[in-house]
């Protein structure tokens, strides 16, 4: 078999490993969410971290950041404003902008689904040996900084402010 050839093999193998994580971890955050009293979607709660690394945001930014047009954003900050998760305001400097932040409840449920997110994997990562999760931080590291996702340690809720 060619150079080549083995790095093709090698890199479908890297691809089906991190396809095979990407879902337990998928699995991980569903569950975490899930064990939420309210019901509250992964997208919804995307908004809502979104919110908790930012403080307070205008709908647009929020749009942007989730990668979603206005009116997708808006719909959703209508639901969590109606659960309560949410408080919208007027933005006093341009009264055409909603200015949308975390109430209580929405940071209580954000807190809550990380850390039950965060002991899901402690318990599983405490079940590698100290070889495999060095190995696994360095994989990790070199797999995020390629993506060009910065270290979970910039944010106190392992998710960016997007």
């Amino acid at each position: 078999m060619s150079d080549e050839r083995a790095g093709e093999g090698d890199l479908d193998a890297v691809v089906s490993a991190v396809l095979t994580g990407s879902r337990l971890l998928v699995s991980i955050a569903a569950r975490s969410l899930g064990s939420v009293d309210e019901a509250v979607t992964l997208p919804q709660f995307r908004m809502l971290v979104v919110l908790a690394g930012r403080g307070e945001a205008k709908l647009v930014t929020l749009a942007e950041a989730l990668d979603v047009n206005p009116s997708t954003a808006m719909r959703m900050a209508d639901r969590l404003a109606g659960a309560n998760l949410v408080v919208r305001a007027t933005n006093p400097g341009n009264r055409r902008e909603s200015l949308i932040r975390l109430s209580v409840e929405g940071r209580r449920i954000v807190d809550e689904v990380t850390a039950r997110r965060s002991a899901e994997i402690e318990k599983i990562v405490s079940r590698l040996s100290r070889d495999q999760r060095q190995a696994l931080v360095r994989a990790m590291a070199a797999f995020n900084e390629a993506g060009g996702e910065p270290p979970a340690a910039a944010h106190p809720l392992g998710w960016p402010s997007l």
